[in-house]
């Protein structure tokens, strides 16, 4: 049994073929073919069906890919120690943004210079980002499909995934200075239960902002009816500014809705968008990921906040 064999399997599993398989690996396809069957003569068990379109493990298949893999990883893990200790980083790390992020200072932190420099320290590492949701990116962590990412948090962390909050602003509804609402507030202030009923301008679902909202609407036993959905808080902003609705917004994001836009506090209960630093705490992180990481530390540390 060796190595190549391993990942040949690996490869043709995930692939769901091996011509797609033989396209990743920079291999032949009758090469992968014949060292998968090989290996399936030496253990003498058939580990793949391939009757069906897709190629996938059988009973037995499955059984061993989980050794595969670990396998495979360990290989990889004694790779990356030996590099540690040569000074040479290699290896592949995967960030996560909520959308915005990577085009203003998250906290202290400017995310493209800081990906930039550490590719200039770490030209062997291949560096990959993403924009997405916080729900999906918080569930793609504990998958292990992202190593690091900035989100958006509508409550607690889920188990296995370490935070840093690194903003916390509360949020507030942006409404046109014509609008019942700027009439009816108490010093600058509405109570939550103000805006049952009224059309909502809000981030989509699964983003940290919209998790808030929803759970503090849901407590107050009302469901909010957001009408108009966008992704950056500044076009929610601007869609209130034209009398679209009241959008629920962080502070200081109403300013992009122009003067004639008011922001209200919310109360009863007060309401906050906090946005963290998450990364997996249930699994090691890999060379690379653990140098992100401290990066990202030492980029936040003049901002305050602590890890949790």
């Amino acid at each position: 049994m060796e190595l190549a064999q391993l990942r040949y399997l690996v490869a043709v599993v995930e692939e769901g073929g091996f011509t797609r398989a033989a396209e990743r690996l920079h291999v032949s396809q009758p090469g992968v073919s014949a060292q998968v069957k090989q290996l399936e003569r030496e253990l003498g068990q058939r580990l793949l069906d391939r009757s069906g379109r897709r190629v996938a493990p059988t009973e037995a298949g499955e059984a061993v890919l989980a050794y595969a893999r670990a396998a495979l990883a360990a290989v990889e893990g004694v790779r990356r120690t030996a590099d540690e200790f040569s000074g040479l980083l290699r290896g592949r790390v995967a960030l996560g943004l909520i959308p915005g992020a990577a085009s203003a200072a998250v906290g202290a932190v400017d995310v493209v210079g800081l990906l930039g420099d550490f590719h200039d320290a770490h030209p062997q590492v291949e560096i990959s980002l993403t924009e997405d949701t916080s729900e999906r990116m918080l569930a793609a962590l504990r998958r292990g499909e992202l190593d690091l990412a900035v989100v958006g948090l509508g409550g607690e962390p889920p188990a296995g995934v370490g935070v840093r909050v690194v903003l916390d602003e509360p949020l507030v509804a942006a409404v046109r200075a014509d609008d019942p609402l700027v009439r009816s507030a108490v010093d600058g202030r509405i109570p939550l239960a103000a805006l049952r009923g009224r059309a909502l301008i809000a981030l989509p679902r699964g983003t940290g902002l919209r998790g808030v909202l929803e759970r503090a609407c849901a407590e107050a036993g009302f469901a909010p009816r957001v009408d108009f959905e966008a992704a950056a808080p500044g076009v929610l902003a601007r869609l209130a500014a034209r009398g679209l609705g009241v959008a629920v917004v962080p502070a200081g994001a109403e300013s992009a809705g122009g003067p004639g836009l008011r922001a209200l506090r919310i109360t009863g209960p007060e309401l906050s968008g906090r946005v963290a630093l998450a990364w997996r705490t249930d699994a090691p992180p890999t060379p690379a990921a653990r140098r992100l990481l401290t990066r990202f530390h030492a980029a936040l540390a003049p901002a305050g906040g602590g890890a949790a």
